[in-house]
């Protein structure tokens, strides 16, 4: 892989201008083409052939669906009146009517006539149905209108709130929150190059990858099926990894520079050597990401496959586009004879560098560490241990309009309703049930309505609604508790336990369904698929490294230490979303169960970043073991060359994820939380503190493998050893010329 990586840094800086004007008219191009042909994300998440999504198509079949937009108006009365007072009622009705004739609505129900009054008569709950498709937005006039129907309720002293699909707020994937993670991870790349010019590149090929990425995201939404979640978590990771992997190249190609090489050798061996690295975390990630299709979810899928695709996109342009602006730099990325950033690089090159009056930080660490690494092994572990015990206690499920920020519309018209129908309402469950013979249907319908009112949990059932094609019955059942309870998905089980037997005794089909009861067989389907995606990245994770390393120890410790990172995150997930813990200083709008998709995305996403960190760090350590053979020199030595660099990467990633955090979106908020504190651990508590503490004790068998294994597994050569030590001669004059860089030799950061 090196060798090949180095033949193209090559080609890259020989062909530098031809490189930057195709990127130049690549990305543009897709840009237009994109906006041209730009499609529509998709809300919700479903299961197709799944027991209840099933069920509800079948429900569908014999009831019929309108498959048109909707949206909710409540209208509360004062605590003096109700809807049994004439002028109350005169009111509503006279809204009701200005409501149907706005055009756009296609029908308007009548809460007198539908049963949708609350018991103490001061609640009434109107469904809008508009004449736009369930999967368009209703215009923004057509709503404001829909608003101004409801004054003379207002003015007779009625509280009017809208909710409902249609009047779900759409959260931007970019926001201003993120450029404060910008930022930061400025400031971070100015510090580590100490040149604003290197500290700049990184980020501006993170912001190509993500324009390309994203703007082809967009494009592809008019093929496919993507979930409005999915440009969110690409733009997140695009935004990471792309900083990140062009940090990792940007730094070794300075590191080749300060040594005295060449420019064009420099990008020729960054290239491959960092280039490597980054090639082998990306698939890592990527595959990871793809993975998550086995869930068999597709907003699962394609948020997995778009948020690796623009993962592809961020290591392309570091591999791609960075060696060609690398060399038309030229040597004002040099750093300069004297500057800090000089010494430390000499400091690291320097055999004795353990030895130094004032090592780096990151040296001093991972020194302590090596010194006492039985203390910091228990330390560590017992610390993970704990903050992954919350973990134990983990409930999923998915969001809905109680996840909004309590300042949003639908929130407050949500919560009305959870107030004066009980929480159950805003979450009915269906019990349906088919046969051909109407006597034979009538009889269970008949059976289940009476079985069903002696479980426990359910609030109301309404009156058996038999289909206009004498087929089919339904009975709606409206739980006591909210459809992100647990105590919801037990009642579903409940029910079924209840129900199911008829289908024994009639003959008829009997099935629970309906949007809860599909959200629930949803969190059900990723919980049961949390293990064997588990094992798949476990397994995944060992065959790498081994690869990579030609090791078993340090596989095995990689992997547990992932383990222990994802499980310490997501129990910090569980203390702040779900317990409630810091929940009102980090903005959290509402707590309880955490989003079915956080694990999962947590897991695969986070399984690629610290491969990222285990293959910088380890990699720079064996190559040091290679040369030195003494176990302890090569961990002092792999930190000096890495340490300073992975924690800028660690810092940037924990920048961009924890900016994303601000979003206040209540399906991206823990997903970021999760990485936000995972990347802190794994990076500073895992990699740099267990990962040394565990290789300090193995000492030289930390790299020993069978040397049967050793000839069946491929060579990917992550550390160029097959470049051999050459191309830092005759200078950077001579093989660069001032003339082909279009500046002067001298220039230098």
């Amino acid at each position: 892989m090196a060798s090949l990586l180095h033949r193209w840094g090559l080609i890259t800086v020989d062909r530098r201008r031809l490189v930057v004007a195709l990127w130049l008219l690549v990305v543009p191009v897709i840009a237009v083409l994109a906006v041209r042909f730009a499609g529509d994300f998709e809300s919700g998440s479903t299961i197709p052939g799944s027991a209840a999504e099933s069920s509800l198509a079948t429900m569908e079949e014999h009831f019929g669906s309108s498959d048109r937009q909707t949206a909710d108006i409540v209208f509360e009365t004062s605590s003096d009146a109700s809807f049994q007072d004439r002028d109350q009622a005169k009111a509503l009705q006279s809204s009701l009517a200005a409501v149907s004739s706005v055009p756009g609505v296609a029908s308007v129900s009548d809460p007198a006539r539908t049963g949708t009054v609350s018991p103490d008569g001061r609640t009434a709950l109107a469904r809008v149905e508009f004449s736009v498709a369930s999967d368009e937005d209703v215009p923004a006039s057509v709503l404001e209108a829909l608003e101004d129907t409801t004054a003379g309720s207002r003015a007779a002293g009625m509280e009017v709130t809208f909710g409902g699909d249609a009047f779900e707020e759409a959260e931007p994937p970019v926001s201003p929150t993120e450029a404060i993670g910008l930022l930061v991870a400025l400031a971070v790349l100015v510090v580590t190059f100490g040149s604003l010019l290197s500290a700049g590149m990184p980020l501006i090929t993170a912001l190509i990858s993500v324009v390309t990425s994203m703007t082809g995201l967009i494009g592809f939404a008019s093929v496919f099926s993507i979930s409005n979640k999915a440009p969110s978590l690409a733009l997140m990771l695009g935004l990471a990894v792309g900083t990140d992997y062009a940090l990792f190249v940007v730094s070794r190609h300075r590191r080749e520079l300060a040594r005295g090489g060449g420019v064009r050798e420099a990008v020729a061996r960054a290239t491959a050597t960092a280039g490597s690295a980054v090639t082998f975390a990306a698939l890592t990630v990527m595959i990871a990401l793809i993975g998550l299709a086995v869930a068999g979810v597709p907003m699962l899928t394609s948020m997995g496959v778009s948020a690796a695709g623009s993962v592809a996109v961020a290591a392309v342009t570091s591999l791609g586009l960075l060696p060609a602006l690398l060399a038309t730099a030229g040597e004002r990325l040099r750093p300069s004879p004297g500057s800090r950033i000089a010494r430390l690089i000499e400091q690291a090159e320097s055999p004795g560098g353990e030895t130094e009056a004032n090592p780096p930080l990151g040296t001093r660490w991972v020194a302590l560490v090596a010194r006492r690494p039985w203390r910091a092994l228990v330390i560590v572990t017992l610390a993970l241990s704990a903050l992954a015990l919350p973990t134990t206690q983990l409930q999923l499920a998915l969001t809905d309009h109680g996840s909004e920020p309590t300042s949003t519309e639908v929130r407050r018209s949500y919560d009305k309703v959870s107030d004066a129908f009980g929480p159950g309402a805003n979450g009915p469950l269906i019990v349906l049930m088919t046969d051909t013979s109407r006597s034979a249907l009538g009889e269970t319908a008949g059976q289940a309505a009476a079985e069903l009112r002696l479980v426990d949990g359910i609030a109301h059932i309404m009156p058996v609604e038999y289909s206009p094609d004498g087929a089919a019955a339904r009975i709606q059942v409206i739980p006591e508790t909210g459809p992100r309870d647990p105590e919801t998905a037990e009642l579903v089980s409940g029910i079924k336990d209840v129900v199911e037997p008829l289908v024994q005794k009639s003959g008829s089909k009997v099935s629970v369904t309906g949007q809860a009861a599909v959200s629930i067989e949803v969190s059900e389907r990723l919980s049961a698929s949390l293990l064997p995606f588990a094992l798949v990245v476990v397994g995944l994770s060992i065959l790498l490294l081994m690869a990579a390393f030609r090791s078993i120890a340090i596989p095995i410790k990689a992997t547990l230490g992932f383990l222990l990172s994802v499980a310490a995150s997501l129990g910090v997930v569980v203390a702040v979303f779900q317990w409630g813990w810091l929940a009102g200083p980090l903005g959290i709008p509402t707590t309880g169960p955490v989003f079915s998709f956080v694990p999962i995305i947590v897991m695969a996403v986070l399984f690629g970043l610290a491969m990222d960190y285990e293959v910088f760090l380890v990699s720079a350590m064996r190559e040091d073991y290679m040369r030195s053979c003494d176990p302890r020199a090569a961990i002092i030595g792999g930190a000096r060359h890495s340490a300073r660099v992975v924690t800028a990467a660690a810092v940037i990633m924990i920048a961009v994820f924890a900016g994303f955090l601000l979003s206040h979106d209540p399906a991206i908020m823990p997903i970021a939380l999760g990485l936000t504190t995972g990347v802190l651990i794994d990076a500073f508590a895992v990699r740099m503190t267990l990962m040394v503490a565990v290789m300090s004790v193995l000492g030289h068998r930390a790299w020993r493998i069978p040397a049967w294994l050793d000839r069946w597994l491929p060579d990917l050569d992550v550390e160029g050893a097959a470049l051999g030590e050459t191309a830092h001669v005759q200078g950077p004059a001579a093989v660069f010329t001032a003339e082909g860089a279009g500046m002067e030799e001298g220039s230098k950061a």
